[in-house]
């Protein structure tokens, strides 16, 4: 028995001539030829428990055919006799229970067979077997468990699941949200609007969810699959209540928000006690100082941990490193406990990754590379390009299971193309980053001209080199370094980067891992 390759297209067209009354002959030069088409041959013969799948027999010369449901009326039936086998050339198969199935098909042809729809020549033989495999999933349900989080950040105590429950949580701790399913769900939804953030979508079995808002917060699951199409919701009102605290509020990140500084709490703040003479702030851009006074010190409206301070007559910008300062003053939590004072806190990046919402796996975890292949094959060059060596594995990844492994050969070098697409605008401005170490000693690296490097470029050679990394005495090794660049873009286009890495004047081999890429729209000081 074989597992065809089917036709889609012919599907359709064969049950609108079997509805017609017309002969269902697919015109072609082969006197006998086999052709089984289905209606979910294109989503891997898949369906929900009791759903269903039309199986068609499209072959030329057929005299007889005889098909077969798997395990007996209980597990299957064929619509349309209530049995198990059918001499139709259309069926409609219904399934009962979730598994793996075979369905079967016996055909008897007039003359010897050309077996598959590619077939050149035909086989000696008027009989042939053909095996559907079918996988009926079962109905989505999921259950949950949720915990509290202990000190050491291992699992507590459960909480009691149900409306009203009210569990207490202490004001910026979080709860462990857990779930189990069966029915194979490719996507996972937690809401709180007492969250931070107020959703988590996940494919994790196991996420933790912070609670920073006093008063009590519903909670709210979904499980889905795309097809077959199917979902299980799951709620509770007022789970969770957020009761003050009187642990020490942390001032977790300092970043540009709206051309503003963003100072991001542990948990909310007391609108009140907000006082922009406590406060003051530097800029720093490519080596020069601005001072700007603070006109205004709000709370974002939409998340109440964060302090937004309002600059006079300036802007912060995306390349600017803003340092702010806390004298003692009210600055206070919403529970009523007092921020220390700090001084120089200095701000970092906190902008969308552009690779999350592409096909870019700017991380590595769901892409592959070796020797020359893979999701970043070699681009051909020739000559020392191609002297390289490359993996993704999990050696050394800086987050996540997987890293980009590369080694560039003595006298060597590579160039690699990704396989995923982004978007970018053209006159846009952009940061482009990466996490490299480098695993290997670069103490008689050549310099100046000849120095070894890494750099990029767009796939459509729209822009010069870009992201350049010397790989030089001076680079740090036995370390991540993030790597970053600001550029604007000149095509409109979806791309991919090209990664060429250059050690043609180095007798020594550099072994370096690449990691969490970024991309991201900014707008840098003029």
């Amino acid at each position: 028995m074989k597992n065809l390759k089917y036709l889609s297209i012919l599907f359709a067209v064969s049950l609108f001539f079997v509805g017609c009354g017309e002969d269902l002959s697919v015109e072609t030069m082969d006197t006998n030829h086999r052709i089984i088409v289905t209606s979910e041959m294109d989503f891997d013969n898949t369906v929900s428990v009791n759903g269903h799948i039309d199986f068609g027999d499209i072959s030329r010369g057929v005299i007889s055919r005889k098909w077969t449901m798997p395990g007996g009326t209980d597990v299957s039936v064929i619509a349309e006799n209530g049995m198990s086998t059918s001499t139709k050339q259309v069926i409609k198969g219904i399934f009962y229970k979730p598994g793996v199935y075979d369905v079967t098909l016996n055909q008897t042809f007039g003359g010897d067979v050309y077996p598959n729809d590619d077939s050149t020549e035909p086989i000696n033989s008027r009989v042939l077997d053909t095996t559907i495999v079918v996988t009926v999933l079962d109905s989505l349900r999921a259950s949950l468990k949720l915990y509290y989080i202990n000190d050491d950040n291992t699992t507590g105590d459960e909480l009691v699941l149900a409306d009203g429950a009210e569990n207490e949580v202490t004001a910026s701790k979080s709860v462990r949200l857990t779930y189990t399913a069966v029915g194979e769900e490719d996507n996972v939804v937690w809401t709180s609007n007492g969250g931070k953030p107020e959703m988590i979508n996940t494919t994790l079995n196991e996420v933790d969810m912070r609670f920073n808002k006093l008063g009590s917060w519903d909670l709210d699951f979904l499980a889905s699959r795309f097809r077959p199409r199917d979902a299980d919701t799951i709620s509770f009102k007022k789970i969770i209540k957020v009761i003050p605290s009187t642990d020490p509020v942390v001032l977790e990140r300092v970043y540009e928000k709206a051309g503003m500084v963003a100072l991001e709490f542990s948990r909310d703040m007391d609108p009140t006690s907000l006082n922009r003479n406590n406060f003051s702030l530097r800029l720093e851009n490519n080596g020069n100082t601005i001072n700007p006074a603070i006109s205004n010190v709000i709370l974002d409206e939409n998340e109440n941990n964060i302090v937004l301070l309002e600059l006079d007559a300036e802007r912060m910008y995306d390349n600017d490193l803003a340092f702010v300062s806390y004298a003692p003053g009210n600055l206070k939590t919403a529970d009523q406990v007092a921020a220390d004072a700090f001084t120089d806190i200095e701000s970092i990046p906190f902008n969308t990754n552009i690779y999350d919402s592409s096909a870019f796996d700017g991380g590595f975890e769901s892409t592959t590379a070796a020797s020359s292949g893979g999701d970043w094959p070699y681009q051909g060059w020739g000559g020392n390009w191609g002297e390289y060596d490359i993996d993704i594995n999990s050696n050394n990844p800086r987050t996540g299971s997987q890293s980009m492994d590369i080694t560039f050969r003595s006298n060597g070098g590579m160039i690699i193309g990704g396989s995923g697409n982004f978007q970018l605008i053209v006159g846009q401005e952009y940061e482009l980053g990466y996490w490299v170490y480098v695993d290997a000693d670069l103490s008689n690296s050549p310099t100046g001209t000849a120095t070894s490097d890494i750099r990029f470029y767009a796939s459509n050679w729209s822009m010069a080199d870009l992201g350049i990394s010397n790989l030089n005495p001076s680079f740090p090794t036995g370390q991540w370094v993030y790597q970053k660049f600001y550029f604007k873009s000149t095509t409109d286009a979806e791309i991919t980067w090209l990664i060429r890495g250059n050690n043609e004047n180095n007798a020594d081999p550099i072994r370096l891992y690449l990691d969490d890429m970024f991309l991201a729209e900014v707008e840098l000081r003029p």
